[in-house]
């Protein structure tokens, strides 16, 4: 059995399809907004883009295919799995 492939979604490459495994609980500093965009476990999501200089990254994520864009600071709390 193949282990799972983990990311942080601030390192996730673009255009390629992942799921939210988790969060980094190691700090309980988590911005309420991760959770409160609908950014839950088991969601599917790609990131559409990155704007140069570590700047905001734009994903979208679930059925309805929304969008937002998360600062990487906010994308370290993500814990991620690459699909194929």
């Amino acid at each position: 059995m193949k282990e799972k492939d983990l990311h942080k979604l601030s390192g996730f490459p673009q255009k390629k399809m992942g799921k939210i495994v988790g969060y980094d609980n190691d700090s309980l500093k988590m911005p309420n907004k991760i959770i409160e965009m609908g950014l839950l476990p088991e969601t599917f999501f790609r990131i559409l883009y990155q704007a140069p200089f570590n700047g905001p990254m734009y994903v979208e994520f679930g059925d309805e295919k929304s969008r937002i864009a998360l600062r990487e600071e906010e994308g370290d709390y993500i814990i991620v799995e690459e699909l194929n």
